[in-house]
């Protein structure tokens, strides 16, 4: 386990450039706008708009599987990535209804409230998170998402919400987040 200087100030940008985006996106757009259909995805705006917060989620639980799986033998993270495998099918389906039924519940009156809290519990996080814990790394079932690597350091998943909310987001047919974010 090597460790590395990580630039936690330039993550946590990254994490507000997201949130005011976001914060734009839904304050700009109109029922109808929201209610269009996105862009190489079957969700409508609104439920992709859901599913761009959701990746922030899903980091917020990664993280302790990171911290377990990067401190285990390698055999271990790979057994686990094949068995996540198997079940790629079923998680793409339960990904794709899982934000269209959050949509109704996550809408564009509460996405932004809880894209600030995740935001700010991976902020607090980030934060206090040991240096050394930036050498973890562990496999990932790169047929869940194409933003997986097959292997990613805990800085990698850090990042990856914001990665994963800039593709998503250029799928969107709402009207574009300003210059900057």
């Amino acid at each position: 386990m090597t460790t590395s200087i990580i630039d936690r100030g330039d993550i946590s940008a990254e994490l507000q450039r997201a949130r005011r985006t976001l914060h734009h996106l839904v304050a700009s757009a109109d029922r109808g706008a929201l209610g269009r259909r996105s862009d190489g995805t079957r969700w409508t705006n609104e439920q992709l708009l859901f599913h761009m917060v959701f990746g922030f989620m899903v980091v917020r639980r990664l993280l302790p599987l990171m911290r377990l799986f990067g401190h285990l033998p390698p055999w271990v993270g790979r057994a686990f990535v094949r068995v996540l495998d198997v079940g790629t099918m079923p998680f793409h389906v339960i990904n794709y209804m899982g934000s269209r039924g959050a949509a109704l519940v996550y809408n564009r009156r509460r996405v932004t409230h809880k894209c600030d809290q995740v935001i700010a519990a991976l902020q607090r996080t980030l934060a206090t998170e040991p240096e050394a814990n930036f050498g973890l790394s562990m496999p990932f079932p790169t047929r869940w998402d194409p933003l997986f690597t097959d292997r990613m350091t805990l800085e990698d998943l850090y990042r990856y919400p914001v990665r994963h909310f800039d593709f998503h987001a250029r799928q969107l047919t709402l009207d574009p987040a300003p210059p900057g974010g």
